[in-house]
């Protein structure tokens, strides 16, 4: 009792001293001082004892009488509301800790905010004890995005698709919405992933969630799927730029640059918006077309202009496959080079130079038919694996690798050559690059 009065006659004289300053985190009035000091007494000693139904009370008296007292007891305030959601008697009880919880999200953000933040973290809380909430919370994350895109992690980010896919295949929205929210979030995961490109852990772990990103969308990533959904838009409005420019950016991200509806909104959004980002569609229009010099042309005008890392490395990688359609090896190469110099996480430009190696294994004089370029070809696909180490690039990596072996000369060929297994050799003429030899 002693202890208890000594409290309360602090928080007085703290009170007084406090009530000139209605904004102070001790709450706007002595009374409110008073029940904030004793309150955060009783808080702070249940929870070091982690008896969390016993803390809850005198933490909702602080929210109450001192809102700004901190951060963290908005953040332990989740752990106490969860115990208390996890310990309700009914389903009644256990709704109305929910909303409580939804709402001390809300008090959060309003007095310390970092509300992107905050309601991605109260969306992910609603998702799990509210599974069937589904429109609303699409709509806090929807909010959380276009409020700070920025604050998000890729864990939120990843979240935030999944719950637009779930509010459309509950029928919620149109399939466009999981469309146009992909080209969102997998651009955000992008930027996430140029941030931390000299973090080979953190680039393991965001490449992690764009592939799950990418499996969740891929029932509505074929070329078909989003000619059907974008062609009825774009005939209704075909100068629409906004519109030119999301058909045009994600039917480039998912590879249907051969498609007819491609090439007419990138036609038309060229001819509307002459810019570097749309040389660069143009690129990739003619280099669907096979119209390479075109595609170079385009390319070369756009890069020159082009401030965002990721469309520069678009910008050389459709010149180097360009260059390599017109069996310009060594401008192919140096091409390919410059857009992994550009992104370094990238290991498609490995595996396209793997292909121009392979491809130009005619030019190469070596006695053996050229079959030393498919050496410095697998060199390249294994490059490409160590450079990106994803799925998707060990399989195709994987794949060229054993179609490319069964090209090795065989051991006979070889040896009449003086060339042993595992010996170094520098393929000839325009590769030029050093490798050992292997044969089949």
């Amino acid at each position: 009792m002693k202890k208890l009065k000594i409290v309360i006659m602090a928080a007085a004289a703290l009170s007084m001293s406090m009530a000139a300053n209605a904004q102070s985190k001790y709450g706007e009035t002595p009374d409110d001082s008073i029940a904030c000091i004793s309150n955060v007494s009783l808080y702070q000693e249940y929870y070091k004892q982690k008896a969390y139904a016993d803390c809850y009370e005198p933490w909702r008296q602080i929210l109450r009488h001192c809102p700004r007292f901190s951060k963290g007891v908005y953040q332990r305030g989740e752990i106490i509301m969860k115990n208390m959601i996890n310990s309700a008697a009914n389903a009644e009880e256990r709704n109305a800790y929910i909303d409580e919880l939804m709402a001390m999200y809300d008090q959060r953000i309003q007095y310390f905010g970092e509300a992107a933040m905050v309601m991605a973290k109260k969306a992910t809380d609603l998702s799990a004890l509210r599974p069937d909430a589904k429109k609303e919370v699409y709509e806090i994350f929807a909010n959380a995005v276009a409020t700070g895109a920025d604050q998000l992690d890729e864990n939120y980010v990843t979240l935030y698709f999944k719950a637009t896919v779930d509010y459309v295949q509950a029928g919620l929205g149109d399939p466009t919405l999981v469309i146009d929210n992909y080209d969102i979030a997998s651009s955000l995961l992008e930027n996430l992933l140029d941030k931390v490109a000299d973090d080979t852990v953190k680039v393991a772990k965001i490449s992690g969630y764009i592939n799950n990103v990418e499996a969740v969308f891929s029932p509505y990533a074929t070329c078909e799927q989003l000619v059907e959904i974008y062609q009825k838009k774009f005939d209704a409005d075909p100068k629409n730029v906004d519109l030119l420019r999301k058909i045009t950016n994600i039917m480039y991200k998912k590879h249907c640059t051969e498609s007819p509806l491609f090439f007419a909104a990138t036609e038309n959004l060229y001819e509307l918006d002459p810019s570097p980002a749309t040389a660069l569609q143009m690129g990739a229009m003619c280099f669907g077309k096979k119209q390479y010099g075109k595609a170079i042309e385009y390319c070369q005008d756009a890069v020159k202009s082009l401030t965002d890392k990721k469309d520069v490395y678009k910008a050389y990688l459709i010149m180097g496959l360009s260059y390599s359609g017109q069996n310009s090896y060594s401008a192919a190469r140096n091409a390919l080079l410059k857009a992994a110099e550009t992104d370094r996480t990238k290991g498609e430009p490995y595996l396209s130079l793997a292909q121009v190696y392979a491809s130009s294994y005619r030019s190469i004089d070596d006695g053996m038919g050229g079959r030393s370029a498919y050496w410095a070809a697998v060199d390249e696909c294994r490059h490409a694996k160590s450079v990106e180490p994803t799925d998707e690039i060990a399989r195709m990596a994987d794949k060229l690798i054993g179609m490319y072996a069964g090209y090795f000369p065989k051991k006979n060929d070889a040896f009449m050559l003086d060339l042993i297994d595992g010996h170094s050799y520098v393929v000839p003429g325009w590769i030029g690059k050093s490798t050992v030899v292997r044969t089949r």
